[in-house]
């Protein structure tokens, strides 16, 4: 039995992707979906030079995070609609202790061999990583027309700046990444340098 035009018109549609996006968003897209690819393809070569355990978990955990992200990204933009895993959040194990001042060492160049590669290299690796695709992220969510695909990528800004954290925070622990202060009269200057200005009772935000 043919279907009716109608019922035929019904099935083409349903079979066609959403069009709700915008040209540039898709660039945008297709740029940010690579991205994820690309972490996650670096982030497998870094493992087998890794020697830190904690670093080699850290890689873990943040490549497993990532690859749902980029599941429901995926979903998101081939569907418009809801993904079926929602965007998660991403929960980092390090404290949030800093150690601050510098400590004198050898003077930093490129390696000249893969045997050279070291926790330090490698942990910055994943650092400038996370920080681009958090820094990408925010830029395309500015130029979303899809609600669902913007809310999606938008919120995985969030879980890239809690990535480069923790990455921060154990090259900071192990003084791959030292963190200079201001003298305490400078330091003082500088907080002491703006202060509040009084606001309308009707202006205040609820």
């Amino acid at each position: 039995m043919n279907p009716t035009p109608r019922q035929g018109m019904n099935n083409q549609t349903m079979n066609q992707p959403n069009k709700n996006h915008g040209g540039h968003e898709l660039f945008d897209a297709h740029e940010v979906i690579a991205g994820i690819i690309s972490m996650l393809d670096q982030y497998q070569m870094y493992d087998q030079h890794i020697q830190d355990p904690e670093l080699k978990e850290i890689v873990k955990r943040q490549s497993a995070f990532v690859t749902t992200m980029y599941n429901t990204i995926v979903g998101s933009f081939s569907t418009g609609r809801d993904p079926q895993v929602p965007t998660q959040q991403y929960k980092m194990t390090q404290t949030n202790d800093t150690v601050y001042g510098i400590k004198p060492g050898q003077p930093k160049k490129p390696n000249q061999s893969v045997n050279e590669l070291s926790d330090k290299g490698l942990s910055a690796y994943m650092l400038g990583q996370t920080k681009s695709l958090a820094t990408l992220f925010a830029m395309t969510a500015l130029e979303m027309t899809n609600p669902v695909l913007r809310r999606v990528v938008a919120d995985s800004v969030p879980n890239f700046i809690e990535m480069s954290y923790e990455i921060f925070l154990y090259q900071n622990k192990h003084g791959y990444y030292q963190v200079p202060q201001l003298n305490d009269q400078d330091m003082a200057q500088m907080l002491q340098s703006y202060t509040t200005v009084p606001q309308q009772p009707g202006n205040m935000p609820h």
